[in-house]
């Protein structure tokens, strides 16, 4: 397995080695004691969700705040996505910067994102299956997010503006300088 840290410090990708043969292919997708010793990170995830979307469908961007934030490890099983996460720590010194990948059943690759960050995708192929451990349960109240599209953060999804479906929740949640003054 290889973790490379992104520019956003605790934000890492990770690529598993894959085993590939005549039969198909193997890989371990996450080994807890092989991360902890690379990232010098103590995570234990607790629940696992997964989506099924279409192409153009844009998740985003979410977190949960205090004491259910969570810490999420992303990957896609089937199809393509565009992952994107916004460091949204107070203190950090990336406060505000995104980091987006591509993260697909091709490239097997995973995205962990730490607690205090904003995360969202965008559904790059159709009948995309996205996968994620979280290290702490939902919880409905503490959801909080920015807008997908918030012009302060002018996040490139990888689609054009007619082909994006959203929620009308994510459509109605507030911008980037909104969520500012609440932290």
């Amino acid at each position: 397995m290889k973790i490379t840290e992104t520019f956003l410090k605790d934000c890492f990708i990770i690529e598993p080695k894959v085993f590939k043969d005549n039969r198909g292919e193997f890989f371990e997708n996450f080994n807890q004691k092989e991360f902890e010793l690379i990232t010098d990170l103590k995570i234990k995830f607790v629940q696992d969700n997964q989506s099924i979307s279409q192409k153009g469908v844009v998740r985003g961007l979410h977190l949960q705040r205090g004491d259910f934030a969570q810490a999420k490890l992303v990957r896609v099983i089937k199809g393509e996505v565009l992952d994107v996460v916004v460091d949204v720590r107070k203190n950090s010194k990336t406060f505000g910067q995104s980091f987006s990948c591509i993260l697909s059943g091709e490239n097997n690759k995973q995205l962990f994102i730490p607690r205090g960050f904003l995360h969202g995708f965008s559904v790059l192929e159709d009948n995309t299956i996205l996968a994620y451990k979280c290290d702490n349960y939902y919880n409905q109240k503490s959801e909080d997010g920015v807008l997908f599209n918030d012009t302060t953060l002018n996040i490139d999804w990888m689609l054009n503006k007619e082909e994006i479906i959203a929620s009308e929740k994510d459509e109605k949640l507030q911008t980037f300088n909104e969520f500012k003054l609440s932290l």
